[in-house]
């Protein structure tokens, strides 16, 4: 799948979805980011927005990434109806290709998979470069698949926090691995259906 079968595939994926008026925040980053500090934020694949809204919410400024302008457009809507454009800024990025200019001390990549080549190693060994001393890296991977996913190859295997960490190839004088774990919990997808789903969630934190 090349570029433009990318862009044509998450458009139609967006497009596809009725507007969600108030997207709920992803369990992982709303259990994570209370005991925080706000500053800036970067929420890589920002889809729906839920997240990038919620943490505007708290008090972030947000920078809120996606391949899909369908998406983006939908976002950048949701923050001027919910007073939060002034906290949060959308930028359209094919994350293969580019990534978001600027510093965070908070990232999130939360479900980042697709079916078009990326190299995703790269991308999060990216994201952690741009993060302040004492920023931290929130990924959250599927553990399993949830009957409404996209993908439902019966032979695609997820790999675990521990793997995506070295991945990352991070020295362990400049880095903490705060967390990572495969915790479960009951999803509800698109159409309404709900189902129990796991969960990989690697949290690391750079060296101040």
């Amino acid at each position: 799948m090349n570029d433009t079968e990318a862009v044509t595939f998450w458009d139609g994926v967006y497009a596809a979805r009725p507007p969600v008026t108030d997207p709920r925040p992803n369990l992982r980053l709303a259990e994570t980011v209370p005991s925080l500090p706000p500053g800036d934020a970067l929420d890589l694949g920002c889809g729906d927005g839920g997240d990038a809204l919620w943490l505007a919410r708290q008090g972030w400024k947000v920078t809120a990434a996606d391949i899909s302008a369908v998406a983006l457009r939908r976002v950048a809507g949701l923050a001027r109806t919910h007073g939060l454009d002034h906290r949060l800024a959308t930028v359209r990025h094919d994350l293969g290709r580019s990534f978001p200019s600027g510093r965070f001390d908070l990232i999130c990549a939360h479900y980042l998979h697709t079916p078009h080549d990326l190299d995703r190693a790269s991308v999060l060994r990216s994201a952690a470069r741009a993060l302040h001393p004492g920023g931290r890296l929130l990924v959250v991977d599927h553990g399993s698949t949830a009957p409404w996913s996209w993908d439902q190859d019966p032979g695609h295997r997820h790999p675990g926090p521990h793997e995506v960490a070295a991945d990352l190839d991070l020295d362990p004088a400049g880095w903490t691995v705060e967390r990572a774990d495969a915790p479960r919990r009951i999803a509800t997808g698109p159409d309404g259906r709900t189902a129990e789903v796991t969960d990989h969630v690697l949290l690391v934190r750079r060296a101040a």
